[in-house]
């Protein structure tokens, strides 16, 4: 019972729409005066210099970022490295309109633009945002992406259903690490940091001549107490951080028509889970901390051939294995705490997930102006779930004490995905370019499980559903100078649908239908070398529908145990916004930059308990994200980052929930000194100790009458350390 409670979803007071509308004034002012310094120094400043110019290579074909008909942010090297960054969750905050909910020890599950997963899925793994290593699928399941020699993470923002199909309905992420060089080198990384932190890396590469290729080794061990002191186990790693990282690419080019890549990766994170308490303070009581564990091996080849026609063969082929555990202590709670009730909860789920894909696309060009992609994309997914729930409440002086309760779920389910997708471009005139792609795919699914409950008999479930989706884009992109890129873009974009498997719910309520955008979208970009200048704007409108929203009914009205959780369909809803960012290199040595993001959610019809919920924003939809940074590199050495980001309120779950976060801005800072042969490093992150929420929930916890109250799960606290980086 309390292990299900604890996810019952959550409406807002009236002072929110207020907050919104301070928060948006708020929001935009870092970004425009920083915007009105960069153009006035755009136009002072004439002497040559440029930014490095930005490839996106998770589209089609590499692009780059300047013909690139949609939102799309590059987080190159320097951005990664800046103030001490050891996982993507710690550069969320570069990318407009990304947000990532927490319940688990790191980023599981992301929203781009408020359209993505909150927690711990039941059934069907349907992603809504696509995520990728180095060509490794790893959508879902995001705790795998440790950024230690990875080069660059490119963020597309908007359905992708021409690239990426049903699990790109709001996007996409793709993480590459760094290439092998054909010059041999490598590095040693060393760093240490409060709350007990740890890390130390090494990299190797260099050329094999004797096979026409080149390696690249990396290795990363992060360790860390976390940020939480357990009371009652008088210890302070029970929200411990353990990552290990294994990178290895060897890269063959035989020819000048021929590269294969091949790579190998292997992330063991061993996080401690204990990240609630009921005060909602860093200090929690449980005597059974939770774990989030992932171990997750993956294997790619990507094959690159150019013909004597002078077409690009692309084949593609990944693999990945992924044990994952996740526990937590349901109660937060232990004997002497609660007494002299009798409380406990618990729940432990072991999932094991491996997937298999191919693709091979083939693109060329048929005539001048005319340039075309066709391939064909198949997906094998496996997935086993053992999942148990332990519940015992006994309140002594009412003169029952009823027994514990186990439910057990052993699960298995499997996907598999075959589509066919092209895509044309077409110089209409000199500076037009117009751009097609479209994509079907046919999804077949088969599931079956058993639930065994404490007095009750097994039950056995089992479903086969087939879903054919289809998604594409059409784009016009008018280009008035060779730096400058104007677009029109429309897109659709698809998730298949799924089944719930909470026992009891009405026979209509079993299956949930897909999920459909149309993004209608608009853009500007510049890449202004004389004035070292860059700038990327996008406004979105995308209309959804049969939004799969996760949501709940309570089966006995006088009953609060038969609470369950199901996903529902909302006949529609839109998403609109704006996104930004702006590069300004007023001198060799100075950089600066911002970006904006702007966020307007609501879907409407969602019916629960037989009554129309009134219509409001999704969850995990922040107003507003925003984000400066200012970087100076002497020539002689010395350099310095400073880091701000914020974000606006966000409601944390759907009615009956009525809580929100609270807008916050952290501040980050990296200085240190540098050689060509090696470099050390001061970092700090939140230097303000700002606390902040990155999940909320919304019931009842505390006996004996367990009424409803707002729990978080906050955000890191102020840390610090130090790096040492050796060179060779």
């Amino acid at each position: 019972m309390f292990a299900d409670i604890r996810r019952r979803p959550v409406v807002p007071d009236g002072r929110f729409r207020t907050a919104r509308r301070s928060l948006h004034r708020h929001s935009l002012l870092p970004w425009c005066c920083f915007l009105f310094l960069a153009t006035a120094g755009a136009s002072a400043h004439a002497d040559p210099g440029e930014l490095g110019e930005v490839v996106v290579t998770a589209t089609l074909r590499p692009t780059a970022a300047l013909d690139v008909p949609g939102s799309v942010t590059v987080l190159e090297r320097s951005a990664l490295h800046g103030a001490g960054q050891q996982h993507f969750e710690d550069v969320i905050a570069e990318v407009p309109n990304l947000n990532w909910a927490g319940d688990t020890a790191r980023p599981r599950y992301f929203q781009i633009r408020g359209i993505g997963e909150l927690a711990q899925y039941q059934g069907a793994p349907n992603p809504s945002i696509g995520f990728l290593i180095d060509d490794i699928d790893f959508s879902g399941i995001g705790t795998a992406a440790t950024l230690f020699d990875v080069n660059h993470v490119e963020v597309l923002r908007g359905p992708q259903g021409a690239r990426y199909g049903a699990n790109a309905l709001g996007g996409l992420i793709y993480l590459s690490s760094a290439a092998p060089s054909t010059e041999f080198g490598g590095r040693v990384e060393l760093g240490v940091g409060d709350y007990n932190t740890r890390r130390y890396g090494a990299v190797l590469t260099g050329p094999v001549p004797s096979l026409d290729s080149s390696l690249r080794l990396a290795v990363q061990r992060f360790t860390s107490d976390g940020y939480y002191s357990n009371a009652y186990l008088s210890r302070n790693d029970t929200a411990r951080m353990d990552e290990l990282t294994l990178r290895g690419r060897w890269r063959i080019e035989p020819s000048d028509r021929l590269r294969i890549d091949f790579t190998v990766m292997h992330t063991q994170i061993d996080d401690g889970y204990d990240d609630f308490s009921i005060n909602n303070q860093r200090t929690t009581y449980s005597d059974q901390p939770g774990e989030d564990s992932q171990h997750s091996t993956g294997v790619a080849a990507h094959v690159e051939y150019r013909t004597p026609a002078d077409w690009l063969l692309t084949a593609i082929a990944s693999y990945a294995d992924s044990p994952i555990r996740y526990t937590y202590d349901g109660d937060w709670g232990n004997a002497a705490f609660w007494a002299p009730y009798i409380f406990q909860s618990n729940e432990a789920q072991y999932r094991h997930r491996t997937t298999r894909n191919f693709e091979m696309r083939l693109g060329g060009d048929s005539r001048p102006g005319t340039s075309w992609v066709v391939g064909a994309y198949a997906l094998d997914l496996h997935e086993g779930l053992e999942d148990t729930i332990y519940n015992l409440y006994q309140d002594p002086t009412s003169g029952y004490l009823p027994p514990a309760s186990t439910t057990q779920t052993t699960s298995s389910y499997a996907a598999r995905s075959t589509a066919l997708f092209g895509e044309l471009d077409q110089v209409l005139a000199k500076d037009l370019r117009l751009s097609i792609g479209l994509r079907t795919e046919r999804r077949s699914v088969t599931y079956q499980d058993q639930l065994t409950s404490t007095g009750e008999l097994p039950l056995t479930r089992a479903f086969a559903p087939t879903d054919s989706l289809w998604g594409g884009n059409v784009s016009l992109a008018w280009k008035p100078a060779p730096t400058r890129t104007v677009y029109a873009l429309v897109s659709r974009g698809y998730k298949a649908g799924g089944f719930n498997l909470s026992p009891g719910l009405p026979t209509d309520e079993l299956r949930f239908r897909p999920e459909t955008d149309l993004n209608f979208e608009i853009g500007y970009k510049a890449d202004l070398p004389a004035q070292r200048l860059r700038i990327d704007t996008a406004l979105f409108y995308a209309r959804r529908e049969a939004l799969q929203l996760l949501t709940g009914t309570q089966l006995q009205a006088d009953d609060p145990s038969t609470f369950v959780f199901f996903t529902g369909n909302a006949p529609g809803g839109f998403n609109r916004g704006l996104e930004a960012s702006v590069t300004w290199q007023p001198t060799a040595t100075l950089e600066a930059g911002t970006t904006l993001g702007l966020l307007q959610t609501r879907y409407h019809g969602l019916v629960q308990n037989g009554v129309t919920l009134p219509d409001r924003a999704v969850p995990h939809a922040p107003s507003w994200q925003s984000s400066v940074h200012i970087a100076w590199t002497d020539p002689r050495g010395t350099f310095a980052r400073v880091d701000l980001s914020g974000m606006g309120s966000f409601y944390f779950d759907l009615p009956p929930n009525p809580t929100v976060s609270r807008p916050y801005w952290l501040l980050g800072a990296r200085a240190g000194y540098e050689t060509t042969r090696w470099s050390a490093a001061l970092w700090a992150r939140n230097l303000l100790d700002k606390q902040y929420a990155v999940r909320g929930f919304y019931f009842g916890d505390e006996p004996p009458d367990f009424a409803n109250k707002e729990y978080v799960q906050l955000g890191p606290p102020r840390t610090f350390g130090i790096d040492l980086t050796l060179l060779f």
